[in-house]
């Protein structure tokens, strides 16, 4: 598992985030505080709280190339 901290202040960057993370078969997941959101789901992202950075886990061993189209979103 990779543990990554993201910012998705506006909501552009959401989409851009969805339209990323849904391209790879990985389990991908977001934590706010208790909450725990399906990373390729844009409804479930915005139930979370966005002011805040948010925790990225994605649950594979080989994930470079998703971790560097995804480090623009790194807070």
């Amino acid at each position: 598992m990779k543990s990554i901290k993201i910012s998705l202040e506006m909501a552009q960057r959401v989409k851009e985030f969805v339209n990323v993370t849904q391209d790879y078969p990985y389990e991908i997941l977001l934590k706010s505080g208790k909450y725990v959101v399906d990373a390729k789901s844009i409804l479930g992202i915005f139930s979370l709280d966005l002011s805040q950075p948010i925790v990225e886990e994605v649950y594979a061993d080989e994930c470079e190339d998703l971790l560097e189209k995804l480090k623009k979103f790194e807070a």
